[in-house]
């Protein structure tokens, strides 16, 4: 197959791998960013790669196929911990679009930081399998990562990204930590 009508090398497939690549880099690199600056740079790049992900080209996965998933349970702990302890009690949030929230009488706590480490985990493992250059596993990441965008993490951004906008733009304390950095 011509690399100009190969999925894989399509400049939409392109641009995601781009995002989802900074997108892991700004979460890892969490612990070295005052609060402001990383939900400045969340509520950027959140839509950003929303975005990109719905652009991506459709491709069918190979059932045959075994996924090798690098993103390991200590690394989305560590995202999701620096997160956490960077956002404080900003962190947590009423959610919405819980599936038990219609049989429920009370508020269901949701927690950014959880949001953020699940589009990282999958983020990160589509960016990892697309490294390897094989051309069969990259198709197969591109499949997954739609799969799983529209059956899990695509809600998930968005729900970080609401309560990111109600911390970035409603909260005054968070406005007067900028004006002191």
């Amino acid at each position: 197959m011509d690399k100009s009508d190969n999925p894989i090398y399509e400049r939409n497939t392109l641009e995601f791998v781009t995002v989802a690549l900074e997108y892991c880099s700004l979460m890892e690199s969490v612990g070295q960013l005052s609060m402001f600056s990383f939900v400045d740079k969340t509520t950027k790049m959140l839509p950003l790669l929303y975005v990109k992900a719905t652009l991506l080209p459709e491709i069918l996965l190979d059932d045959d196929a075994e996924p090798e998933y690098t993103v390991t349970e200590e690394m989305y702990e560590s995202v999701r911990n620096k997160i956490a302890d960077l956002l404080g009690e900003q962190d947590s949030f009423l959610e919405t679009f819980h599936p038990d929230m219609q049989y429920s009488d009370t508020p269901i706590a949701a927690f950014i930081s959880e949001n953020l480490a699940d589009v990282y985990q999958d983020t990160g493992n589509f960016v990892s399998m697309f490294r390897q250059g094989n051309e069969e596993v990259m198709r197969n990441a591109i499949a997954l990562c739609q799969i799983n965008f529209c059956e899990y993490w695509g809600q998930r951004l968005l729900n970080a990204l609401k309560a990111l906008h109600a911390v970035r733009y409603s909260d005054d304390n968070l406005m007067k930590m900028n004006e002191e950095e």
